[in-house]
């Protein structure tokens, strides 16, 4: 399998996303770029929408928060002229979606969602989702952990000393 290869101008995007805390300077060192270059590079990057957002990525399980996610299975019937779009675009609007796909396969999108409670999340398809028109079915499921999130692996399982898992 071939790896992923970078001009130097797309490992900047490479290395911001890897870790959002790099400074320009580390950048330029990293990429073998000017400081300036780098500046400049990144905010052409934000202003072109290439780069979107920054954030961090949290264990939530090790706080006092409490929360449920699921991955929810929609199956759709496309829009003349407008395909999957316009319907993608009343699911993503809602504030408890966090992250929504256009598939290939079985289903056609894939929502990712956050509720407080399982209650809320079945709330959520069965008044909010499974109510949009078009909306042929969805298929729900909780997330009961996880193990590696956006290329981050969490913490990892303790082994049971008796040898059994």
């Amino acid at each position: 399998m071939q790896s992923l290869r970078y001009n130097k101008m797309d490992k900047i995007l490479k290395c911001l996303e890897d870790d959002a805390r790099l400074t320009a300077e580390q950048l330029a060192v990293m990429c073998q770029k000017e400081v300036s270059d780098v500046k400049d590079r990144i905010k052409q990057y934000e202003k072109d929408g290439k780069i979107l957002a920054y954030k961090a990525i949290i264990d939530w399980d090790k706080t006092d928060r409490e929360y449920v996610s699921a991955i929810i299975e929609v199956k759709i019937t496309p829009q003349r002229d407008r395909g999957f779009d316009k319907i993608a675009e009343k699911i993503y609007n809602y504030p408890e979606v966090q992250s929504l796909y256009l598939m290939s396969g079985g289903y056609d999108l894939c929502v990712l969602i956050e509720g407080k409670t399982m209650k809320e999340v079945a709330f959520f398809v069965a008044q909010k989702l499974a109510t949009i028109e078009d909306v042929i079915s969805t298929s729900t499921h909780f997330v009961l952990r996880k193990y590696k999130d956006k290329g981050i692996v969490y913490s990892v399982p303790e082994v049971d000393e008796r040898g059994n898992f």
